[in-house]
C-alpha cells in the first residue's frame, strides 16, 4: 500500500465514531497472516465482458482457511481472550463458516470450543466443525434462535463468547481483506460484499475508506433475509425475514448495533437479489470462473448478473465482488446444475 496515502481519519465525522480502527485492522493482518493465506484477486473474463463492460475481479475468499473469511475474525478475536477466558472455553453461534473458524483456531490454540448450529445448517459446514475438534449443538430453527441459546449457555456454564459479527476484533480481522485488495489492486473503484450481521462489510469499509474515501461500497443480500438492509433503509435495527434462503451464511434477521452504524455511515448502497439469481450465480460461478461459491459468496455475482447495481459504477470500473465462501453442499450444487439444464432443455424446445 505504499502507493497509497491514507485518507483523512472517517472517525468522529457527521457524529460518527467509528469502534474500529485502521490500526486495529492492520495489527490483525499482521497477526492472521502469520497462519491465515492472501487470498488470490482473479479477473472474471465472463463478468467483465459479458455483464458489466467494466473490469470485474474475483477475491476468492473461498480458497481462505476452513473455506471462508470467517477465519480471520475468529482467529483475531480469539489471539485477543485473556488466559483465563481461554481456558473457560469458548462458544459461538454459527450457520457454519464462523463455527469453522472458531474451531480451526481453537484447535491450534488448544481451546475447548462449542457451536450452536440451527437445525437445517449444511451437513458439510457441520462435518467440518466437528472434524477440527469443536463440539457441535444443534438448536433452533434458525441463526437468531441459535445465537439466544449460545448466550444462555455462556451465561449458565462461564463460556466466552466469539460473537460471529458484532465484534470489534471479529470486524477488524475481517477488515483484512480490505487492506489484501488495496495491495492487489491500489487503485479499484468498486468493491461488492456479501453483508450477514454485518462483520465483514464493516472491516471491509474501514479499511478501504480509509485509504480512499470514494471506493463505491455494495453490500448485498437476500430478498428473504436483510436484516441489514432492512435496517440501512430504515435508518434504525431492524429485524427481516420471512423465509429460508441459499445464502444461509448471511441468513442474520437482525444486525448488530456495533456494525449497523458502521454499515450506515460507510457503505454506499445495499441492493437484494432473489433465490434463483442467488442459485444461477452460484451455477456461473462454477461454470464460467472454475470457481465453487455458496450461496452467501455467490451475492455480489448475483448483484451484477441481475444488474442491481447502477453501470455508472461498473462500466469502465475497476471492481471487485468478493467471493465470501466455497462451503456448500455437494448436493446443493447438484441441485443447481439440474435444475439449469432442464430450464435450459425447456427453453430450447
Amino acid at each position: 500500500m505504499n502507493k497509497l496515502m491514507v485518507a483523512e481519519d472517517i472517525n468522529g465525522t457527521k457524529g460518527f465514531n467509528n469502534p474500529v480502527s485502521l490500526r486495529d485492522i492492520e495489527a490483525a493482518a499482521h497477526l492472521i497472516h502469520k497462519v491465515g493465506r492472501v487470498t488470490p484477486l482473479i479477473q472474471s473474463m465472463f463478468l467483465s465482458r459479458n455483464v458489466t463492460n467494466g473490469e470485474v475481479y474475483l477475491k476468492l475468499e473461498n480458497m481462505q482457511l476452513t473455506g471462508s473469511f470467517k477465519f480471520r475474525g475468529a482467529f483475531n478475536k480469539i489471539n485477543h481472550l485473556t488466559d483465563a477466558q481461554k481456558a473457560r472455553g469458548v462458544i459461538t453461534a454459527s450457520a457454519g463458516n464462523h463455527a469453522q473458524g472458531v474451531a480451526l483456531t481453537s484447535h491450534l490454540l488448544g481451546i475447548k470450543a462449542i457451536v450452536v448450529m440451527p437445525h437445517g445448517a449444511p451437513i458439510a459446514k457441520q462435518e467440518a466443525t466437528a472434524g477440527y475438534g469443536a463440539k457441535v449443538v444443534l438448536h433452533g430453527d434458525n441463526f437468531d434462535e441459535a445465537h439466544q441459546f449460545m448466550e444462555e449457555e455462556a451465561a449458565q456454564k462461564g463460556y466466552t463468547i466469539v460473537d460471529p459479527y458484532n465484534d470489534n476484533e471479529v470486524i477488524a480481522g475481517q477488515g483484512s481483506i480490505g487492506l489484501e485488495i488495496l495491495d492487489q489492486m491500489w487503485d479499484v473503484d468498486t468493491v461488492i460484499v456479501p453483508v450477514g450481521g454485518g462483520g465483514l462489510i464493516s472491516g471491509v469499509a474501514t479499511a478501504l475508506k480509509s485509504f480512499n474515501p470514494n471506493i463505491h461500497i455494495v453490500g448485498v443480500q437476500s430478498e428473504n433475509v436483510h436484516g441489514m438492509t432492512a435496517s440501512y433503509k430504515e435508518n434504525k435495527i431492524t429485524t427481516f425475514s420471512k423465509g429460508k434462503t441459499l445464502a444461509d451464511g448471511t441468513a442474520v434477521a437482525t444486525p448488530g448495533d456495533i456494525t449497523f452504524p458502521i454499515t450506515k455511515h460507510l457503505v454506499d448502497e445495499m441492493v437484494l437479489v432473489n433465490e434463483e439469481e442467488i442459485a444461477k450465480a452460484m451455477k456461473d460461478l462454477l461454470q464460467r470462473t472454475k470457481t465453487v461459491a455458496e450461496g452467501a459468496g455467490a451475492l455480489p455475482t448475483a448483484a451484477l448478473e441481475s444488474h442491481k447495481i447502477d453501470a455508472k459504477w461498473l462500466e469502465n470500473k475497476k471492481v471487485v465482488a468478493l467471493v465470501s465462501g466455497g462451503n456448500v453442499d455437494l448436493e446443493q450444487v447438484s441441485h443447481n446444475i439440474d435444475y439449469f439444464l432442464v430450464s435450459t432443455n425447456h427453453s430450447v424446445g
